[in-house]
């Protein structure tokens, strides 16, 4: 019998080169690069890592091939305890290769990323077996034509659709929001496709039916509205910790909530502890490696109550 996961996703992957600079560079100058490393990142793998470090029993089904770069993030998925039997093994697919510049005064970042690797099968294919054995499924705005397919088909065999989603102008942007059941995006994002700058009103205009909507802001927090009565607009606040790389925590807090989802946490319950798992994150310059586990969570939301 196939076996049963509590997240899946076959997104976005990659292999992220991160350089820190004191400051960015304007045009036409050089600066020290302070330090660098080489850490497996991604949308979708980043959150499964974090789901998969929170106790969720995670799967990654995406597209990769034979290259240095496809094996360096299927060691990095398994190394955190990501099932990646279902991968397609596709000739001359790579995850996406980003190059990230981290500026140390400012604590801002400057993301250079190539998919030109994002290559596949014919429309047909989808991993079948693991999308009607997932409780929730998680997808991004890559490969948007598989993406919608396979939201259809783990929705139809009773999965749901947690939506993390970063670019507002591609294509069948709304086809896919349809589907999305935990909608998590970020202040821009959500301004981008309402019109609204505030997070509040954006939160409500994305709201539907049986759908949650959790608008992140980062120092600000987040907001968030339930799919229950009465639909109002909670505030969850930021916890206040000494951030030294934020690079990759809307990706770990899609996945805090993915692993709280299926613990069965109620949505305040999960805002507040994917908050506190970004939090704790944002602490660390370590990348993946750096995600808490529950046990350490749980001790800092007890030294925060």
């Amino acid at each position: 019998m196939t076996q049963q996961f509590d997240v899946a996703a076959l997104g976005s992957a990659a292999v992220d080169e991160l350089v820190w600079v004191g400051a960015y560079p304007s045009a036409d100058t050089k600066v020290p690069v302070l330090r660098r490393a080489r850490l497996c990142g991604g949308v979708s793998a980043t959150a499964l890592v974090a789901a998969s470090r929170l106790g969720a029993r995670a799967a990654y089904a995406g597209i990769l091939g034979r290259s240095e770069s496809s094996q360096f993030v299927l060691d990095a998925l398994h190394g955190a305890g990501v099932d990646t039997s279902y991968v397609c093994d596709y000739p001359g697919a790579t995850p996406a290769v980003s190059v990230i510049v981290l500026d140390e005064t400012h604590k801002t970042r400057t993301i250079l990323y190539d998919i030109s690797g994002f290559t596949g099968p014919d429309d047909d294919w989808l991993p079948a077996a693991l999308l009607r054995h997932t409780r929730l499924f998680m997808v991004d705005n890559f490969r948007m034509d598989l993406t919608i397919r396979a939201a259809h088909m783990a929705r139809d065999a009773g999965a749901a659709i947690l939506g993390d989603l970063e670019d507002p102008t591609v294509a069948r942007r709304d086809e896919l929001l349809a589907l999305v059941d935990h909608l998590i995006v970020s202040r821009d994002y959500a301004s981008a496709v309402t019109g609204e700058t505030d997070p509040r009103r954006a939160a409500l205009k994305l709201h539907s039916p049986g759908r949650v909507v959790v608008v992140t802001c980062g120092a600000d927090g987040a907001c968030y509205v339930g799919d229950d009565p009465p639909q109002e607009v909670v505030h969850q606040p930021a916890f206040a910790v000494e951030a030294v790389d934020t690079n990759g925590c809307g990706d770990v807090f899609h996945g805090a909530y993915a692993a709280a989802l299926v613990r069965g946490l109620t949505l305040g319950e999960r805002v507040q502890f994917a908050s506190a798992v970004a939090a704790l994150f944002a602490t660390t310059p370590t990348g993946q490696q750096g995600i808490p586990n529950t046990a350490d969570v749980d001790r800092f939301l007890k030294e925060h109550s």
